[in-house]
């Protein structure tokens, strides 16, 4: 090998190193209610570098579990995720899928504001996104009550607890349990069926 081809391999190398570190990713903050079952459908999704448990919506600053419904805090997830392996309207599918959208008042056995679903949206786009997504399942009939999920702009973003994060990983019986006797799964699998 001459000395250009090694020049033009490497840079070749190093280009395509470098742009691997370049990558961007893309957040989307979701709330379905216990943050817990919302971890993990979309950390199964391909793309998703990672999904955070927290809290986002309300006032002041540094919610913890012991305070943040006290402060208009939502429980939530943010998802990072690679804009070139999957996309927003991916994202809002798999959210659509795990939550009741008629129901604003919680979700599930989880009662109180601070577990009402809601997308959040980080830039028009995204908006965008949500509302004609919210729209094409209101169209779909899929459900007899109206879509009373919120379209929300996005602030600031606090994690859980580190407890809190991969619930489902950490302690799987617990978190099974607690899955089943939410209601969760019996009522998307008595929508979504087979879907």
């Amino acid at each position: 090998m001459n000395v250009r081809m090694i020049v033009v391999i490497s840079l070749i190398c190093f280009l395509g190193v470098a742009t691997a570190m370049a990558r961007q990713y893309d957040k989307a903050v979701f709330a379905g209610g216990c943050f817990w079952c919302m971890t993990p459908p979309f950390e199964k999704l391909a793309g998703v570098k990672s999904v955070i448990s927290g809290y986002t919506g309300g006032t002041g600053a540094n919610p913890n579990y012991g305070d943040y419904a006290d402060k208009g805090f939502i429980e939530a997830v943010e998802v990072t995720y690679d804009p070139s392996k999957t996309t927003f309207d991916k994202l809002l599918d798999v959210f659509w899928r795990q939550i009741d959208p008629t129901d604003a008042g919680g979700q599930f056995v989880d009662r109180g504001p601070q577990y009402r679903p809601a997308v959040f949206y980080g830039s028009e786009e995204q908006r965008t996104l949500a509302e004609a997504s919210r729209q094409r399942l209101a169209a779909s009939h899929t459900f007899d009550k109206p879509i009373v999920t919120e379209i929300l702009k996005a602030g600031v973003f606090y994690p859980a607890e580190g407890y809190h994060q991969d619930y489902y990983k950490k302690s799987p019986v617990k978190y099974k349990y607690y899955r089943w006797n939410s209601g969760r799964d019996q009522f998307l699998k008595k929508v979504w069926g087979k879907k």
